[in-house]
């Protein structure tokens, strides 16, 4: 059975004794619900001290090479968990295809000979208009076209700006090799603001490559210098001697040429007293990538800039979508049900209605139009109705005797009644100026009486009220 109520339209309200609902759940517990599962399925907030990050030191580019030689090129890299190294080597950029896709942000530590850093005294500019400003800033110390380089602005010291400039069409060839391969994130910085600071000495590094030997030389906290030269170690030792005339320093070499630089420095006196070697390992290297500033992707694109990685959530938001799927699912089939339901309700009582009145043929509002012949009915056999001037009066008549002139003694305290008016089958009652009639308690009295009270809307600032029937 359906206990619920029908209105004049064929809709039920209250709830349904006779079927199974489907599911269904408002929208603000749908979002709550999305909003749960987004929580409990999030990425791990620690995840960012985890990030899996591939570092790529490029070797230098020689003038006269192709780009496909120069991308055919090995590369030293190493893929770190947070400071732990899990893997490293040897191996050309193709190569190294699968770890670019799979790692979730890659480093690119680009040959000190292929970034020129520059101190220049730059204007009080905004970030924007300094780097549209840069070409024509650096020109000046620049051989070639600024048109065909990239450049990036570092922090102000003293006065200067360290400016960042490289090669563009190198740097785009790098990017969207690595875009292809796959690559979230993508960071490119000058090999020379990687090596950390000393406190009491220089740092410099040597990468020995199949036609010479890379020297990167980091000189302060935002300067540094790139050489080419051959494989001559006596020659990258005059040539750090000379970039560095005093000061100690500490070199890093490749493992297996730790004992061909000390014997090289060590036919040099001078070299001797303040160059140490040390071999190099991917730590340093790791330590200062991660504490430079200088990015040059900033003067490329946003491609490869830092990014929300949406892989990583995919099933909260696979669950989120599932979830709102069915929600809509079920409100859309639910609908379908009522709308049946409200179709048959309204053929049905359009057929009670006919087989009561069947000279009827206009039948627009089956329940109103049945409520008039249900009331005319009435009238005609002498019955009186609620919305009756007799009905309302009488009864209005005694709630104002029970709840004013009983209760009340002496004229004076009486509310005074102005006009009484019957229209549209309800009475309205004007009252003259004076004290308050109990306005709740003749409402109270009517409405066991089956009539509703309400303050009428008057022009003058008299009290009405209208009398209606409560059905």
């Amino acid at each position: 059975s359906d206990e619920r109520e029908i209105d004049r339209y064929g809709r039920r309200n209250g709830p349904c004794q006779g079927r199974l609902w489907l599911f269904r759940i408002s929208k603000a517990k749908c979002v709550g619900v999305v909003l749960i599962f987004c929580y409990l399925f999030r990425p791990s907030l620690t995840s960012q001290n985890t990030l899996s990050t591939l570092f790529i030191r490029l070797p230098c580019t020689a003038p006269g090479v192709s780009p496909a030689d120069r991308l055919a090129l090995a590369c030293t890299f190493a893929l770190a968990h947070g400071k732990n190294i899990t893997r490293q080597g040897t191996a050309s950029l193709s190569d190294l295809s699968g770890p670019i896709s799979t790692a979730q942000r890659v480093v690119l530590i680009l040959a000190a000979s292929d970034v020129t850093l520059l101190n220049i005294k730059t204007p009080p500019l905004s970030p924007a208009r300094l780097k549209a400003a840069l070409p024509n800033l650096a020109e000046e110390k620049l051989l070639g076209d600024p048109a065909d380089c990239t450049m990036v602005a570092g922090d102000a010291h003293n006065g200067l700006r360290t400016i960042a400039v490289m090669q563009r069409a190198w740097l785009e060839l790098l990017v969207r090799t690595l875009t292809a391969f796959g690559a979230r994130q993508i960071r490119a910085l000058p090999a020379q603001l990687c090596l950390p600071l000393q406190p009491d000495s220089m740092i410099a590094a040597i990468g020995v490559h199949h036609d010479g030997i890379e020297l990167t030389i980091r000189l302060s906290d935002q300067e540094g210098i790139g050489l080419s030269l051959s494989t001559d170690p006596g020659e990258t030792v005059n040539a750090l001697c000379a970039v560095v005339p005093a000061a100690q320093i500490a070199l890093h070499v490749p493992q297996a040429s730790v004992q061909i630089f000390q014997d090289a420095i060590s036919r040099d006196e001078s070299a001797s007293k303040r160059i140490y070697v040390f071999p190099d390992n991917w730590s340093h290297w790791i330590t200062g990538a991660e504490s430079a500033s200088l990015d040059m992707m900033s003067g490329v694109s946003a491609r490869g800039s830092a990014g929300l990685d949406w892989r990583v959530w995919r099933w909260p938001l696979t669950l989120a979508a599932t979830i709102l799927l069915i929600n809509i699912a079920a409100l859309n089939i639910d609908w379908w049900h009522m709308k049946r339901e409200a179709e048959i309700l309204r053929s049905t009582m359009f057929q009670t209605y006919k087989s009561a009145y069947p000279g009827e043929s206009v039948i627009i509002d089956p329940i109103a139009q049945m409520q008039q012949k249900i009331t005319l009915a009435k009238r005609n056999a002498g019955q009186a109705t609620l919305d009756d001037f007799t009905a309302i009066m009488a009864a209005f008549g005694e709630a104002w005797s029970a709840s004013v002139i009983v209760p009340v003694t002496g004229k004076a305290n009486i509310p005074a009644i102005a006009a009484i008016e019957y229209r549209d089958r309800s009475l309205l009652v004007k009252f003259k100026p004076g004290p308050d009639a109990p306005m709740q308690q003749i409402k109270t009295a009517l409405a066991l009486r089956g009539l509703s009270l309400e303050v009428a809307p008057s022009p003058s600032a008299t009290v009405a009220w209208k009398i209606g029937s409560a059905r």
